[in-house]
């Protein structure tokens, strides 16, 4: 199981990581959308049906990166079709995003209550990864995207290239030579509110997908819950999560995605040390789910960020944020590393400080409250 886990996710990610550099742009990145695409239907095809450990591994290997030319490109596409709508379009993706978290478990609890396997739950995933990749195939990128009001309160790069006007065709040669180079994403990191933005997005990781991870262990050996309970707890966890992505698809048309991560921030430093104090077990879970719908807002306002910094540059936000996403697998080790020498409740106590470090990262200024949103 640890090698299962530990080699995928460690070269997967590696071959992942220039998938932004390399991929371009309109119909050159669509290409690579389908590939990837293509490939992770079959390699969840080839997890169901695999009867070796060697199988398994290649097939998860494979997975990673298709999923990341699947995924992450999709998403820079849909960034640079509305270079406006940094936020909302964000808001919306997380939302699909925990959609998938919580369909997860329901989809396996289902197939193992009329006397499935793992195996089933496996094709099942690959004949949605299938109908998915059909729709991507009918559906080329958009240039174009609905007017809005820029978001005053993420500087871009003045370095930045323009973007091509909607409707403009671009050939393959063009899109070549508009492929950003390693030195390009380096360049762009040196550049303070790039580099912001993915501190940022590693820092806040660790009180979102993180501590996910850890919630589970952590009720039933200290907190001393049972298997059944913890379960509970993490249900509470992803749709009290689920419940504050579809909240902030509304709120992030009118709220300042700043502001709204500052009081998100500024009220995690209070029930974070909250949850992990209270003994009683019903309070837990009630301080759980309003912790996970308050952060609810943290990834896809940081994520647009990023995005809006880097305007017409989107694969290099995909470059930073797969490098980011390398060196952020340090905090579940340093996590597990902590816990052994000083135990689960010290370990997760250090989380406390990813509040402290958001609000201490965040731009000085939190911006006005409310957006103007043409109508």
């Amino acid at each position: 199981m640890g090698l299962l886990i530990s080699v995928p996710l460690l070269v997967g990610s590696l071959i992942e990581l220039p998938l932004g550099l390399v991929a371009g742009q309109g119909r050159a990145r669509h290409r690579l959308v389908l590939v990837g695409g293509a490939v992770v239907a079959g390699s969840l095809a080839a997890v169901a049906a695999a009867h070796s450990l060697t199988v398994l591994t290649v097939a998860f290997i494979a997975f990673f990166p298709a999923s990341g030319a699947f995924v992450s490109l999709t998403q820079a596409a849909l960034m640079d079709a509305a270079p406006t709508r940094h936020q909302q379009r964000m808001a919306a993706w997380n939302l699909a995003g925990s959609v998938g978290a919580v369909g997860g478990p329901l989809l396996l609890a289902g197939v193992l209550a009329v006397g499935g396997d793992w195996r089933t739950a496996y094709l099942l995933l690959a004949a949605a990864a299938a109908a998915a990749l059909a729709v991507a195939f009918f559906i080329s990128p958009s240039r174009s995207g609905p007017a809005a009001e820029p978001d005053t309160n993420v500087q871009p790069d003045p370095e930045a290239k323009p973007e091509p006007e909607a409707g403009t065709q671009i050939d393959d040669e063009e899109e070549n030579s508009q492929r950003p180079s390693v030195r390009e994403a380096l360049r762009a990191l040196r550049q303070g509110g790039v580099a912001r933005w993915v501190a940022l997005l590693e820092v806040s990781d660790l009180l979102l997908d993180v501590l996910t991870g850890y919630i589970g262990i952590y009720l039933v050996d200290v907190v001393g819950a049972s298997p059944a309970e913890a379960a509970v707890a993490v249900a509470v966890r992803l749709g009290a999560g689920l419940a504050g992505d579809a909240l902030f698809v509304v709120v992030s048309r009118r709220v300042s995605g700043l502001a709204a991560l500052r009081v998100s921030a500024t009220t995690a430093v209070v029930l974070y040390p909250a949850f992990l104090l209270v003994p009683w077990f019903p309070a837990k879970l009630t301080i759980l789910a309003v912790l996970s719908l308050t952060t609810a807002c943290w990834y896809p306002v940081i994520q647009a960020g990023l995005y809006t910094c880097l305007p017409g540059r989107s694969g290099i936000a995909v470059f930073l944020s797969s490098a980011a996403a390398l060196v952020g697998a340090v905090g579940p080790l340093a996590v597990g590393f902590v816990a052994q020498q000083a135990g689960l409740t010290w370990a997760l106590a250090l989380l406390g400080a990813a509040p402290l470090a958001v609000l201490a990262i965040l731009p000085s200024g939190a911006g006005s409250w409310f957006r103007r949103v043409k109508r």
